[in-house]
């Protein structure tokens, strides 16, 4: 059985988005991430295993994501997810914060894109949400996809993720 996890979730979503896109991304995120980093537990390493963790996550639209992704990324125009994690090895633990929820960092996702993206994977809006909410997740606790094999790995974890949520197809075709 696998250990509850306390997550200390900091949630927004821009109130200007589609009212539609807003009711169809109102998901259980609290528990569906708290969920998620239970199941990883075994997998991370051991700094990063935790009974507490706090991070952020925020449902924006193209507008506002194409802004972050020029100004993090260098890249112009709106993406689907953006991470920004908080655990870096070259930046050590403040002096008292052991025993405290571990930073994880923030996730934004753009409903926006998510919206128009869906169809083309297969997927509805709430798969699609979940599939892009676990990418972030992953890239917040460290994965990425250099190369193929590791996006291949990484897109396998996605889909077991959204699988354990009884998402159908999750898209693991949208070379993220």
């Amino acid at each position: 059985m696998v250990a509850a996890i306390d997550l200390d979730l900091a949630f927004a979503a821009d109130p200007d988005l589609a009212p539609e896109l807003l009711a169809a991304a109102a998901l259980p995120w609290q528990q569906l991430l708290a969920g998620w980093l239970a199941q990883l537990q075994a997998e991370l390493p051991s700094d990063l295993q935790s009974s507490a963790y706090s991070l952020g996550l925020s449902l924006v639209g193209d507008a506002e994501i194409a802004e972050l992704n020029a100004s993090w990324r260098d890249k112009a125009g709106p993406t689907d997810v953006l991470a920004f994690a908080a655990q870096d090895d070259d930046l050590p633990m403040p002096p008292g914060m052991g025993d405290e929820a571990l930073e994880l960092g923030d996730i934004v996702i753009s409903l926006d894109t998510a919206a128009r993206q869906a169809p083309a994977h297969g997927n509805t809006l709430e798969q699609e949400l979940l599939f892009l909410a676990s990418h972030g997740l992953l890239h917040l606790l460290g994965w990425d996809h250099p190369d193929q094999p590791s996006l291949t790995a990484m897109l396998q974890r996605q889909d077991a993720l959204c699988s354990s949520v009884n998402v159908q197809d999750s898209g693991s075709n949208t070379g993220l």
